[in-house]
């Protein structure tokens, strides 16, 4: 296979990747992973993660992270490269899946990006410039945080940017502070997230199921997590500073068995949560990939879904 061409869009922007990228998309058990695993089998792909939390080493089990059986001889990458004390940054993550991308197609192979994080799939795939950070309002706010709580600063974000507010969870403190520290640095926080322009063609599936059958997938899914020892990988994870983590230790699941393990609740109280917390950030996923009307979507109980995916990609 020729070696990928690179073409400028018109007016000289950034170069565009050939051939397109086939993206994966769609909520949390809805079937991407092993879906993206067939898909790379019949089109000599390799996939990059679009996970932002199957980026930390040892979380494997409250992430549904492939197993090595399951990845079936295909290469994957941009897993398993952060310690879980390390903050996830969709910054580092944009350079790490397009180096990873740009990789694979050099060797005549296709990119799948397989992942249920929204922003990393737009950051990987679209023209998405980051606003830069500033020490010093990041501690301030990051005080105030701690010390007022996320709903008193998620309120001052709605007086800010109301459109920045509806968009994230009050109760989503790291979210709300980097809002109001963008905000800060630029006027306007909805401002960074302009409309979509493709950095590289692709070709994007999203897979889905009805809500009755995936609430209880999902249900089974942590069910399976707990059966697998979700509880002893966050009391070893603990031990290497998962609690201190300020990413990490609000994973969900993780954040659940955390309180569990400091005496908040106990361990049936944790599941409780972990299933009712994965249906709402289903809600929430669904929400977000429903705005790209680029996606082709699917039905992940379809008898005939490799093959829809496959006339989809080629």
């Amino acid at each position: 296979m020729m070696a990928p061409e690179l073409r400028h869009e018109g007016g000289g922007g950034t170069p565009t990747l050939q051939p397109r990228v086939i993206a994966v998309v769609g909520p949390t058990a809805a079937g991407k992973t092993a879906l993206s695993v067939a898909l790379a089998e019949a089109l000599a792909g390799e996939v990059v993660n679009a996970d932002s939390m199957q980026l930390y080493r040892g979380m494997d089990i409250g992430t549904a992270k492939i197993t090595d059986a399951e990845r079936r001889g295909i290469p994957h990458h941009v897993f398993d490269v952060l310690d879980v004390t390390e903050g996830a940054d969709v910054v580092r993550y944009q350079e790490l899946a397009r180096s990873a991308v740009e990789d694979i197609a050099a060797r005549g192979k296709t990119p799948l990006l397989v992942g249920g994080s929204g922003l990393y799939v737009q950051a990987a795939l679209d023209e998405m410039d980051f606003p830069g950070t500033d020490p010093e309002i990041r501690a301030r706010l990051e005080a105030e945080l701690e010390r007022e709580g996320p709903a008193a600063l998620w309120e001052r974000l709605r007086r800010a940017d109301p459109a920045a507010a509806r968009a994230i969870l009050p109760s989503n403190g790291r979210r709300v502070v980097r809002a109001l520290e963008v905000v800060e640095l630029t006027g306007s926080f909805t401002a960074t997230l302009p409309e979509p322009k493709a950095h590289y063609e692709a070709v994007r599936i999203g897979v889905d199921l009805d809500t009755a059958v995936l609430d209880e997938r999902i249900e089974r899914r942590v069910e399976a997590m707990w059966e697998d020892g979700l509880v002893d990988e966050v009391r070893r994870l603990e031990a290497e500073g998962l609690r201190e983590g300020r990413t990490a230790s609000r994973a969900l699941g993780y954040k659940e068995v955390l309180c569990h393990l400091a005496g908040e609740y106990d361990e049936a109280e944790a599941f409780r949560r972990t299933v009712q917390g994965t249906r709402r950030f289903v809600r929430r996923q669904r929400s977000w990939f429903k705005r790209d009307g680029r996606i082709e979507w699917l039905d992940a109980a379809d008898p005939d879904l490799l093959e829809r995916a496959t006339a989809l990609a080629a």
